[in-house]
């Protein structure tokens, strides 16, 4: 299968170059030039399968240039009993009937980025292999709060990479920013960046098509790729637990098979909920797709109205991994609408010189067809974890809680009732401090004491990986200006 950028379907490379490259080099998404349909009867054979198997199948329809094996070996190692603490990697959990939530915070930093980047790696490496690429690859990741720990966990000290996290600094929360901070290995850096999100993955963007930058690195023997999701290799793996969930509700007799699901994906940076529409386009029976912002509800407007507005005021909110006003996997999904990259490099000249873009009349019909948008504001979110815990005694984090409120939304404005699968992105215990304002107490515990009043509270035991951050000394606590970032890569790499 080719790979093909959104800014000029000219660019084509292999899916080895386009997950060693990340970005292409128009600054376009390096994207499947079709999405494969799921053979006839796949989702019965898949209902039978574990995660791993699931990856295998789905990874193999998008990766001709890598073996069954390979993957499989890939799979066995990213989402093993050593990563994971439940065999089912991404368990459904049923709330009532017709309302389930995908837990995906199950893995080794407890976030759902742990799903892509346990994988990353592993087809990143073998791709630098296969390309007969000789230099080292450096990583530059721009984090909201949780990609950067993720990145970090899943490129630690794997041979031929360094990795450089850049996150905003007083923009990500406590936990988060420990995580980052204690994270060991000797190909690792981390920086926090003076501005929000969007200055520091905007920097990010600039670094890859900084021509000077990269003829230096190459000199060193570096080239750079990146961990976020505008790599294909992050998007991937993401698809398959879609899929997956799916199938387990059929197993467990939740629905019955061809009965459509919709699906609420808590999101900022898009790539998590473009992961759902490609499932669906694949042939899983997708309803609607539903797509839940915080105050920072830009996507709510574009997905509503057709306009993309960056313009506006930038909030801090308690889900911090959804503070962003420039989401970037969108493009994908402008590219998917009729394949037009001429129109979506207009578009991204509009947002780049402007700040806002507007689609056609066709553009909106097809998108309001497909999805529906909501946000939340921080009292809601926390008014909304206190009820999901007191009606099913289900703990919940910010994110996951802003999702629950779009639902509810979603549902009062159409009447549908169709099944729900609302995807729980984080672990509670990364947000302590606003889990627990939301269940009532008013005095907090300072520092990783939050963890243990969170479990005294509740009964529920903190995550091994967070309850050992309190074992962990700060390893970086530098922070740049924006303009800068530059500097921190070339001072890693000297």
């Amino acid at each position: 299968m080719q790979y093909i950028s959104t800014r000029n379907k000219e660019n084509t490379s292999s899916a080895s170059c386009a997950i060693a490259q990340g970005l292409a080099r128009d600054g376009g998404l390096m994207t499947p030039a079709y999405i494969p349909h799921l053979p006839k009867n796949a989702l019965e054979e898949l209902c039978g399968m574990s995660y791993q198997q699931r990856a295998v199948y789905i990874m193999n329809l998008f990766l001709e240039e890598f073996s069954v094996n390979e993957l499989a070996g890939f799979a066995a190692k990213a989402y093993g009993p050593d990563k994971f603490d439940t065999p089912a990697v991404a368990p459904v959990h049923t709330l009532e009937n017709g309302l389930h939530c995908l837990e995906l915070w199950h893995g080794p930093t407890c976030a759902f980025k742990d799903m892509a980047l346990q994988m990353l790696p592993h087809l990143l490496t073998a791709s630098l292999k296969k390309t007969e690429e000789e230099k080292t690859v450096c990583i530059l990741v721009a984090t909201s709060g949780d990609t950067g720990k993720g990145a970090l966990e899943g490129f630690k000290d794997v041979e031929n990479t360094r990795i450089l996290v850049f996150y905003p600094k007083d923009g990500v929360a406590a936990i988060q920013e420990l995580q980052m901070n204690t994270q060991e290995g000797g190909n690792v850096g981390v920086c926090s960046v003076y501005g929000n999100f969007d200055d520091a993955q905007t920097g990010v963007k600039k670094l890859f098509s900084d021509e000077q930058l990269r003829a230096e690195l190459a000199q060193r023997g570096y080239f750079l790729s990146s961990a976020n999701s505008i790599n294909w290799g992050r998007v991937l793996p993401q698809i398959v637990y879609y899929v997956s969930a799916y199938c387990d509700m059929v197993r467990d007799g939740k629905i019955a098979m061809g009965a459509p699901i919709n699906i609420c994906v808590p999101t900022g940076n898009f790539g998590n909920i473009l992961s759902a529409y490609y499932a669906g386009e694949m042939g899983v029976p997708v309803g609607k797709l539903i797509c839940a912002s915080n105050s920072n509800n830009v996507l709510t407007e574009f997905l509503s109205s057709g306009v993309y507005d960056r313009n506006r005021t930038f909030y801090n909110t308690m889900s911090p991994s959804m503070d962003i006003l420039i989401s970037s996997n969108l493009e994908r999904l402008l590219y998917a609408i009729n394949e037009d990259d001429e129109e979506v490099r207009g578009y991204m000249q509009q947002l780049s010189e402007s700040g806002r873009y507007e689609v056609t009349e066709k553009a909106k019909n097809w998108i309001t067809k497909r999805f529906f948008a909501g946000c939340c504001d921080d009292a809601n979110t926390q008014r909304v974890i206190g009820q999901v815990y007191k009606k099913y005694n289900y703990l919940i984090d910010p994110h996951t809680a802003v999702a629950f409120d779009v639902v509810d939304q979603y549902r009062a404005q159409t009447g549908d009732a169709a099944p729900m699968l609302i995807v729980s992105t984080a672990s509670p215990f990364k947000f302590c401090d606003n889990v627990l304002g939301a269940l009532g107490q008013t005095e907090i515990a300072g520092g990783l004491d939050v963890l243990d009043q969170l479990t005294e509270v509740t009964g529920l035991t903190a995550p091994a990986p967070l309850a050992g951050l309190k074992n962990k000394a700060i390893r970086f606590d530098q922070s740049v200006e924006k303009d800068h970032m530059v500097d921190m890569v070339l001072g890693m790499l000297d």
